[in-house]
């Protein structure tokens, strides 16, 4: 009993370490992709008030 206890434990806790990573991740890649969107609409804009 005292072993299946700690395995689901160490699983919930891996789990939920992955899910936290997955996260973080998400939100870098998000992030990553509006500044590129950001940059690539202020080189637009330069260009066509040019």
């Amino acid at each position: 009993m005292y072993k299946k206890f700690n395995l689901k434990l160490l699983l919930v806790i891996i789990a939920a370490v992955t899910a936290l990573s997955a996260a973080i991740a998400a939100i870098f890649v998000i992030k990553a992709k509006q500044k590129e969107e950001d940059e690539q609409l202020e080189e637009y804009l330069d260009y066509s008030i040019q």
